[in-house]
């Protein structure tokens, strides 16, 4: 089918966001307004569709999505929570779980794994049963978690030790530490075997071996990314999507590590996510935003739409199958008194008021034919 039978009937504000999700069409310049918010018609179509209020801690950092099940991973303090997102209801709690940070699935091998940033260790679950099955030293502070099926390895990204330690998912055990050049944030892997890694005190990426287990080259990201928070990939295009902490998106070819774009979005970012299906990244925004992201031609990104959503909501998971994201946030009122790990005063929280918002499309959905 070509794109033109493919877009007979469809609005010319669709078509349009169609092309440029396509990379047929460039935005011309200007066409995104002050803020983010797309010009012309050309908006995603991305709202919140549902608040979801879930009663217990306000703590909270990654959320992870399993695809078997429709189950949404939160990470709360000392707990991982576990929503089915058909019923909206709580279907099991991994208990135990200090400092939780992230959980990454290896849905091959049938277990799960949970990043305890105040034991230094990483709790391996049984993906059905939710059961606990053992606890794995690591390295200072694992954080962010990441399953590379090409090579059936997880690897715990250590924030206080600036290494990853690497575990085999079937097995269970440590396999080797790689040491990076300095503090890792987040990582994303291409599925040939390579991971790349956020250095958040650096304003560096790198690449790694999964296979080999070791550093393969390294890029930098500033001047336009200071502090790189988030990360997403295609896959596909060799292309990723580093947020940084100074309200900017890198795009980076993941072959040579050329900055392709530089693009301004919310505030106070954390988690980014790439949609393959529609083409489209998304930065979350503690500040209250979700930053959409499309390609305006073949190596060019604009952004196409900001989204409202709840101050807080900085980390997110996105459903490729039905293009929704969910965000975690909660109510706050004022702020914390300022520490010496965290000078900067943090918005302090209303007990029992966590909540899961809904992000998608709803009907305007496909934009690619």
């Amino acid at each position: 089918m070509t794109i033109a039978e493919s877009l007979a009937g469809v609005g010319q504000p669709k078509v349009l966001m169609i092309l440029m999700a396509l990379g047929v069409v460039a935005v011309p310049a200007g066409a995104v307004r002050a803020g983010g918010a797309a010009a012309d018609g050309l908006d995603a179509g991305y709202r919140v569709l549902e608040v979801l209020a879930l009663p217990g801690p306000t703590r909270w950092d990654y959320l992870t999505l399993g695809s078997a099940g429709r189950r949404l991973f939160i990470t709360r303090g000392e707990r991982v929570d576990v929503l089915d997102l058909e019923t909206r209801t709580v279907v099991g709690t991994i208990a135990g779980t200090h400092g939780v940070h992230g959980v990454a699935l290896a849905s091959e091998a049938g277990k799960g794994f949970i990043s305890d940033g105040l034991l230094n260790a990483v709790t391996v679950f049984d993906l059905a049963t939710l059961a606990p099955l053992a606890i794995i030293p690591t390295g200072t502070e694992p954080d962010a978690m990441v399953y590379d099926a090409a090579s059936g390895r997880v690897f715990a990204a250590n924030g206080g030790g600036g290494t990853l330690t690497v575990i085999e998912a079937g097995k269970g055990t440590v396999t080797g530490t790689i040491s990076l050049d300095g503090l890792p944030e987040f990582a994303v892997v291409d599925g040939k075997r390579r991971l790349y890694v956020n250095l958040g005190d650096k304003s560096q990426l790198e690449v790694v071996d999964t296979a080999a287990m070791k550093v393969l080259v390294r890029y930098d990201l500033a001047p336009g990314c200071q502090g790189p928070t988030g990360l997403a990939i295609d896959a596909d295009r060799d292309r990723l999507f580093a947020v940084c902490r100074n309200k900017a998106m890198v795009v980076v070819d993941g072959a040579t590590g050329a900055i392709l774009e530089t693009l301004p979005i919310g505030g106070s970012p954390d988690a980014a996510a790439f949609d393959p299906e529609t083409g489209l990244a998304f930065s979350s925004n503690g500040d209250g935003t979700l930053t959409v992201v499309g390609a305006a031609g073949p190596d060019h990104y604009r952004v196409v739409q900001t989204v409202p959503t709840r101050p807080t909501a900085r980390t997110m998971a996105l459903d490729p199958a039905t293009h929704r994201i969910y965000l975690a946030a909660a109510e706050t009122d004022g702020f914390d008194p300022p520490t010496e790990n965290h000078p900067h005063p943090r918005p302090h929280l209303k007990p029992e008021s966590f909540m899961i918002l809904t992000v998608g499309p709803g009907e305007s959905r496909r934009f690619r034919p």
